[in-house]
């Protein structure tokens, strides 16, 4: 039986429409959308925001736009108290490596101390509101002892290990006077990987960053009077300072970070998972650079 020509019209169209949402369903998910829609030179905003726990992320969105040349720099919008120190080290070193390509700024939100402050180091410049609370150059190694409870309710811990110090900060016994020496020396090397990082990146004498690098906080315009910061501002500054430093005629376009919509699925999913991750990490070794009063706070 022949086909109507209005029923055949209307099904190839319905197919161009259903393959063209497809495509851009597509670039969503890889966070490629507004790299298509937008033409022109481009600024990209790059959010790190939270506990630094893990690098993946945020280095595969530094890649992607490392390698498109339409996108002449990158804004890292940080407004992260810190974390684990390996993530933070992590993107540090792939943010060097893109400001070898093409400008890269960080601009601070409401709190980018530690971690979040470490990885700011990496960029050309930083800029950061007045009262963005920023420093705490230092590292933090935290654990419970709970030995006193356990003999309270007649429980005892039985440990067999393979070597002296393999059950060092266990919660069920006191930390010995050599073992808080071991991690003292461990503490003190990580601590001066940040100094370094901290004198590399701003340009300060390192004996000058050692005065300071005792974990404490400051203001923003604090940390401009002492180097730390280069300029006050918010977000926009920063985007239009990316530009300029990227020669970029005219009012950028800018490719912001795109909200994940997870569904109820994910969303239980995601959550449970890191539940299960928070409660292994609180129960292992890990050196952070974070703001203590945040994680004391939590």
């Amino acid at each position: 039986m022949r086909r109507h020509p209005f029923i055949t019209g209307f099904i190839f169209i319905f197919v161009i429409c259903v393959f063209f949402m497809v495509c851009l369903w597509s670039l969503g998910r890889l966070g490629l959308v507004q790299d298509v829609m937008a033409g022109g030179d481009k600024v990209a905003v790059v959010d790190i925001e939270g506990l630094i726990t893990k690098s993946r992320p945020i280095i595969e969105k530094l890649n992607r736009y490392k390698d498109n040349e339409r996108i002449k720099a990158i804004v890292i919008r940080i407004d992260s108290p810190g974390g684990s120190v390996g993530p933070a080290q992590e993107i540090y070193e792939e943010v060097i490596k893109l400001r070898e390509k093409k400008p890269v700024v960080a601009s601070m939100g409401s709190v980018a101390a530690s971690g979040g402050y470490y990885i700011a180091c990496a960029a050309n410049k930083i800029i950061a509101n007045p009262g963005t609370i920023t420093g705490s150059i230092g590292v933090i190694i935290e654990f419970a002892n709970i030995e006193e409870l356990l003999g309270k309710i007649g429980l005892k811990s039985i440990v067999i290990k393979s070597g002296k110090y393999k059950d060092i900060l266990s919660p069920t016994r006191e930390l010995k006077g050599e073992e808080r020496d071991l991690l003292q020396g461990v503490i003190d090397n990580i601590h001066s990987q940040f100094i370094d990082a901290v004198a590399l990146g701003r340009d300060i004498p390192r004996e000058k960053v050692v005065e300071i690098a005792d974990g404490r906080i400051f203001s923003g315009e604090q940390a401009k009077q002492l180097g730390l910061v280069d300029e006050l501002g918010n977000l926009q500054d920063a985007i239009e300072s990316a530009a300029e430093m990227s020669d970029i005629e005219g009012r950028p376009n800018v490719i912001y970070p795109e909200k994940k919509r997870p569904s109820i699925w994910e969303f239980f999913i995601e959550e449970s998972l890191t539940r299960v991750q928070d409660f292994l990490s609180n129960n292992r070794l890990k050196a952070s650079y974070l703001l203590s009063t945040y994680n004391k706070a939590k």
